[in-house]
């Protein structure tokens, strides 16, 4: 046989080098899928959330300091919880007042979670939470409202709620910590304070009446004092003429009397000059354009009158 038909199995044989990067790159991808893996289960605890670590469903830790946290892969869950002030707008809800009077009473709630444990395995979820304690809050607006009459719920001025928002606040927090729910109500306040609809039409017929009952008192209380004022007026003015007249026919009478002196003087002093004196102003009153007199006419009125003065 020639050796050139002779082949060294040795020579065919592959690398070792191969081997050596293949198990680099195993290595590699181990890595990769570790540190990915890892990555992956990193979880941020930011500032005002609680983080809620779930194994199989069940709570095993809550992360509530912010930084950085770990879970571990593929058997555990985290979801996150608000650690701040939450607005819950309770829907608007109808009560009785103490006069029996229906009305709606719209409010919302500042609350916070304080026991992220106690609220997950007492109440299971917000929406859950929320619900308890707006049916709380409902109860306690009712009790509270129903010991009010209804002008004193809608009126600020007459109002006698008092601290209302602070027992309503009060008597829920009490019920939330006998319940182990793990939430606090910071605050309640009221909105607005409605009638039913079907009372709306009433209440406005009745405010209208007692507005135009006003309306008329003020009027007939106007008339009564623009009569007395009138009455008054009338009253006066009567005085004062009949004060007038008196002082005039004082003063008449006066005069007449001065006149009578004056006359009498007069007369005193030159009878013949007096009597021509008033025969003259007789004529003044008796005789007109067609006046008709018969005397004689020798009579001394006669001849004066025709201008005989012998």
């Amino acid at each position: 046989m020639s050796d050139d038909n002779i082949v060294d199995i040795n020579e065919r044989r592959p690398s070792d080098e191969w081997r050596k990067y293949a198990k680099l790159g195993a290595i590699g991808i181990i890595l990769v899928v570790l540190l990915g893996t890892i990555i992956s289960n990193l979880f941020i605890v930011e500032q005002g959330e609680y983080k809620v670590v779930r194994q199989f469903g069940e709570v095993v830790r809550i992360e509530s300091e912010p930084g950085l946290s770990y879970k571990i892969p593929f058997i555990q869950s985290v979801t996150t919880l608000p650690k701040y002030q939450m607005v819950y707008d309770i829907p608007p809800a109808e009560i009785n007042t103490r006069d029996k009077k229906r009305m709606l009473a719209d409010h919302y709630a500042l609350w916070r979670i304080e026991s992220p444990q106690l609220m997950i395995a007492n109440a299971r979820t917000e929406q859950q939470a929320e619900a308890i304690m707006g049916e709380l809050i409902f109860s306690a607006i009712r009790a509270e409202l129903g010991q009010l009459d209804f002008d004193e719920i809608i009126n600020e001025e007459t109002s006698s709620r008092g601290n209302f928002n602070e027992l309503v606040r009060n008597r829920v927090n009490d019920a939330l910590e006998r319940g182990n729910y793990g939430i606090v109500l910071t605050d309640v306040r009221m909105k607005r304070t409605d009638l039913p609809q079907e009372n709306e039409e009433a209440v406005y017929s009745r405010m209208i009446s007692e507005r135009h009952a006003t309306a008329q008192e003020y009027l007939s209380q106007g008339d009564a004092e623009a009569n007395r004022i009138q009455s008054s007026t009338d009253r006066e003015v009567t005085e004062m003429i009949a004060t007038a007249n008196a002082d005039a026919k004082e003063i008449e009478g006066e005069g007449e009397a001065e006149a009578a002196r004056i006359y009498n003087e007069s007369f005193g002093r030159d009878t013949e000059f007096y009597q021509l004196y008033r025969t003259l102003q007789s004529y003044e009153k008796t005789i007109g354009e067609e006046t008709v007199i018969v005397l004689p006419s020798n009579s001394p009125y006669a001849r004066i009158l025709m201008g005989y003065t012998e």
